[in-house]
Order: C-alpha cells, then structure tokens, then sequence
C-alpha cells in the first residue's frame, strides 16, 4: 500500500502508522487515535486539521503518589501531532521534533487522557501545532502543548513495510 499526499487518508492509515511507525517504547503507550480531520467543514472558518488520540490509563505510566508522569503526557502530545500533521497531509511524511514546550495545569490520576492536537501551519520544511490534553473523565485541560516539526526532504511516496521509525 502506498501513501501519497494527494492521496485520502483515513483513520484506518492513521491507526496503522500509529502501530508500524513509531518507537517500540511509543507504541507501549497503547494510544489510540479516535478521530482525524484534513477536511473543512464549510461553517467553520477558523478550523485546523488535527488529530485526536486516547492515552488508556495504567498504573505503569504513573509516577510515585499515582499521578500520570510528565514524560507520559510529553509523548502522547508528540505522537498526537504526528498523526494530526500526517492527516493535513493527507499521508506519511517524514519529519521530527524541532520544539516542544509544554504547560502542566493540573495533575491527572486513574483515568485516560485525551490528546486534542490541531495543525496551525502546516508548511514545506516547517509545520506548527497546538495539542490541548484533556483528561477523558470531565474533559477539563491537563496541560497545553506548542510544537514545531521539520518537514524531512526526499520522500513523497512511502511503503508502509520499509518506512524508518519516525
């Protein structure tokens, strides 16, 4: 199966780079993406593509005193703006983290977390985002994210089997 940008990418591609692509360690994490949008709704003009992925909850992601640790939280909001800069994409596209800065808000303990993460610019050798993590039980923020990725050269069509991990 190839990816192409021209090409549609849906949630199934989405959830298969998740599982083929990333870091065996990332993968452990056992997201999962819940929703992709590359395409704007006609009423809504200030929309961004994005991504939204579940972090599950485990006793094995918390530090001591039961709180999800901050690495964990790092991870999901990186992954998750991946997966939202492949869907404006529309397809694979190497890249890697240049910046990322996060703002913790509150602790979270014995519940999933969401990761809502939107494209602010999504550029040729650069592209921006935002990720809101949400804990799944009231929906309030647990921290914000800002990131920036560079946009790797050379690949416009990519073979699922011999892609290097991102």
């Amino acid at each position: 199966m190839q990816m192409q940008p021209e090409a549609e990418f849906g949630l199934a591609d989405a959830r298969r780079i998740l599982g083929e692509v990333f870091a065996p360690w990332v993968q452990d994490l056992n997201l999962a993406v819940e929703r992709i949008e590359h395409a704007q709704p006609a009423d809504v003009p200030d929309w961004q593509p994005g991504a939204l992925l579940r972090m599950p909850f485990s006793e094995r992601l918390c530090r001591n005193g039961g709180v999800v640790c901050g690495q964990a939280l790092m991870a999901l909001a990186d992954t998750a703006m991946v997966i939202a800069i492949l869907a404006a994409n529309r397809g694979y596209r190497p890249m890697t983290t240049v910046d990322q800065t996060t703002h913790f808000m509150r602790a979270v303990s014995s519940m999933d977390v969401l990761a809502d993460a939107r494209v602010v610019r999504l550029g040729r050798t650069m592209s921006f985002g935002r990720v809101t993590l949400l804990s799944a039980a009231d929906s309030k923020p647990v921290a914000m994210v800002s990131s920036a990725f560079a946009m790797l050269p050379g690949v416009n069509a990519l073979r699922f089997d011999v892609v290097n991990k991102v």
